[in-house]
């Protein structure tokens, strides 16, 4: 687990970070915090060290530390420089942004950053006029050239009573990102292609054959793919999930659409993450309107969809990364190593959907990943962990550790 520095400045949000420290803290990170003198207005230090269990920073002028044996750690904002290993700053307000950008030093939270080399990521909250205004604008571009990671704002309603851009992130949101940017940039540079969920197949207006698939694994797929520096297109099929933070959605229903969206984008991507579940078969016909119960036919005529798979696997060029899914009731593992020498296949995500807490609908998996290499056996893993898994082990794929693979 990482020791991260969660920053807070003087904002409403600030209530947020109360609820973001409590869960980075569960998740087994050490937490310590340093709000500037605005933040604390808005929630109190004892708040925040009654949540983490550590000790809460702020006033640039705090007495050096001390270590166990007594050897002096350096003033506050340099101990705490040496100490953490990433940074986070929720809410980063206007005036805070302003203040990094122009290298301004005013308090505790300011001094630190300047002093910390290791990851930062900013996640903005303010009025949207002032998210909009050309002086924050031109601050958060010289950020993100100075190597600060912004999460959010997003639109929604604001605490002015007011919609627009400037809502910061939830708690469970930010720790989730957060989490995912701890796992390093190895996919900076690359485009990553990832469908999820299942997909249906009408044979009238109002019904349609599909299968029990959340969406889950892949929407986890293409946040981590995000959180790890990707430029990640997500087409999903219908789930309730909403838009991963950061990737490019594209909804379709029918496995034709799906087919059609990843051809049209797969010359140009270096990792293709198959974890939709799509259907094999679609109705032969489709009726227009709503066939009476009285005239359902009891034998339904299909034909065969597309196999995306097989066909990315036929186009795929020198460099790219295709990793396939293969749910089984089961562990089948030749099954899934013939699906991988047939479609040409990188890797085969191999997991069981029979057992209690894996595969559709669960927030757990559990899974063989097999490729030409070898088979890597996973315990009972949350999607998000499991995810993460998958990325590690295309490192070491053909291609993988080369950002531009596939161009």
């Amino acid at each position: 687990m990482a020791r991260l520095v969660l920053g807070v400045g003087g904002g409403i949000a600030a209530f947020k970070s109360a609820h973001l420290a409590s869960l980075l803290r569960k998740r087994g990170h050490r937490v310590r915090v340093i709000l500037t003198p605005a933040a604390a207005q808005f929630v109190t230090p004892l708040t925040f060290e009654s949540l983490t269990g550590e000790p809460v920073y702020g006033d640039l002028w705090d007495p050096p530390r001390y270590g166990d044996d007594g050897e002096i750690l350096g003033e506050a904002h340099i101990h705490l420089a040496r100490w953490g290993e990433a940074a986070l700053v929720a809410p980063a307000t206007a005036d805070l942004l302003g203040q990094l950008a122009s290298g301004q030093a005013r308090d505790g939270l300011t001094t630190f950053l300047l002093a910390f080399g290791g990851p930062v990521l900013l996640a903005p909250a303010m009025h949207h006029r002032m998210w909009a205004h050309p002086a924050v604008q031109e601050s958060v571009a010289r950020l993100q050239r100075f190597g600060y990671r912004f999460l959010g704002p997003v639109a929604g309603s604001l605490a002015s009573g007011e919609e627009g851009w400037g809502r910061m992130l939830e708690a469970q949101e930010l720790a989730d990102l957060f989490e995912d940017h701890l796992h390093g940039r190895d996919l900076q540079g690359k485009r990553v292609l990832v469908t999820a969920g299942p997909t249906q197949e009408p044979f009238d207006a109002v019904r349609h054959i599909s299968n029990p698939s959340s969406g889950k694994m892949g929407y986890a797929l293409a946040q981590a793919a995000f959180g790890r520096g990707a430029q990640v297109v997500l087409i999903s099929g219908p789930t309730c999930l909403p838009d991963p933070y950061g990737v490019e959605v594209h909804r379709v229903q029918r496995a034709e659409e799906m087919y059609q969206e990843v051809a049209r984008r797969f010359p140009e991507v270096d990792i293709l993450v198959a974890a939709a579940a799509v259907a094999d078969h679609r109705p032969k016909e489709f009726h227009e309107g709503k066939i009476r119960k009285e005239d359902l036919l009891f034998q339904l005529e299909l034909e065969p969809n597309p196999d995306i798979l097989k066909e990315m696997g036929r186009r795929k060029k020198k460099g790219q990364i295709l990793i396939g899914f293969a749910a089984e009731w089961g562990m089948d593992e030749g099954s899934a190593r013939k699906k991988l020498l047939e479609k040409r296949l990188d890797m085969v995500v191999l997991n069981d959907v029979s057992g209690p807490g894996e595969g559709f609908r669960a927030d757990t998996n559990r899974a063989f990943l097999v490729t030409a290499q070898g088979v890597q056996e996973l315990p009972l893993l949350s999607k998000r962990e499991l995810a993460h898994r998958i990325f590690d082990a295309a490192k070491d794929l053909p291609g993988g550790g080369r950002p531009g693979g596939g161009r």
